[in-house]
C-alpha cells in the first residue's frame, strides 16, 4: 500500500473560529488512518518572503527590530508578509528588501520555499539571494521599527553556528546563501 495514503488525515468538517489581521484559525475535525476521528486547530497565513542581500565585497545586510511575541530584539534578514495569498513572492521581496533597508537588487535567486510551522500552520516562506545590490531610502511601514546592520556573510553564518542568530528563516537562508556564493 502506498505510505502517503496508509498516513492521510481527511477532513470532514471545518470551521473558522477566529479572523485576525494576519491569520485566520480553524477547528477541523480529521477521519485518522485508523478511523478514529481527531480535531486539528489550523492557523491560516498568507506567507512571507525573507532575503539574504550580499553585496560585492560579500557584505550581508540584515535588520535588528524587536518582536513582541518573545519580548525580544532579533537580528533577522529583511522579510515581510504576502499581502494576499495570491501575491507573487518575487515581487514581494523586492518590496521589502527595499522597504526595510533601502536597497534594491539587479538580481534575485530562489533559495528555497520553507514551511517553518507544518504541524499547525500552512504558512510558507519564500526565501531568496539578493546580489547586484543599489542603495536608496528606505521607506518602512508607519508601524514599523528597524535598525539595518552590515556585516559579512560569513561573520552573519558564524553568529547562526554559534546560536546568537537563532531566528528560522535567517538561518536557513543564510547557510544557504553561503553555500550557494
Amino acid at each position: 500500500m502506498n505510505e502517503s495514503i496508509e498516513l492521510r488525515e481527511i477532513p470532514f468538517r471545518d470551521e473558522t473560529v477566529f479572523q485576525g489581521i494576519l491569520i485566520r484559525v480553524n477547528h477541523m475535525m480529521v477521519k485518522l488512518p485508523d478511523g478514529r476521528t481527531a480535531k486539528r486547530e489550523i492557523i491560516h497565513h498568507n506567507g512571507g518572503v525573507g532575503v539574504v542581500p550580499v553585496d560585492a565585497d560579500g557584505n550581508v545586510t540584515l535588520v535588528r527590530q524587536h518582536r513582541i511575541a518573545l519580548d525580544q530584539v532579533m537580528l533577522e534578514i529583511p522579510a515581510g508578509k504576502l499581502d494576499s495569498a495570491d501575491e507573487d513572492p518575487l515581487l514581494a521581496a523586492h518590496r521589502e528588501l527595499e522597504e526595510e533597508t533601502g536597497l534594491r537588487a539587479e538580481r534575485m535567486v530562489p533559495l528555497i520555499t520553507t514551511i517553518p510551522t507544518p504541524g499547525y500552520c500552512n504558512e510558507r516562506l519564500f526565501l531568496y539571494l539578493a546580489t547586484g545590490l543599489s542603495q536608496y531610502q528606505a521607506h518602512l511601514d508607519a508601524d514599523e521599527f528597524v535598525r539595518a546592520v552590515k556585516m559579512p556573510l560569513s561573520k552573519a553564518v558564524s553568529m547562526v553556528m554559534r546560536g546568537e542568530l537563532c531566528d528560522a528563516k535567517s538561518a536557513l537562508a543564510l547557510l544557504m546563501a553561503e553555500r550557494m556564493l
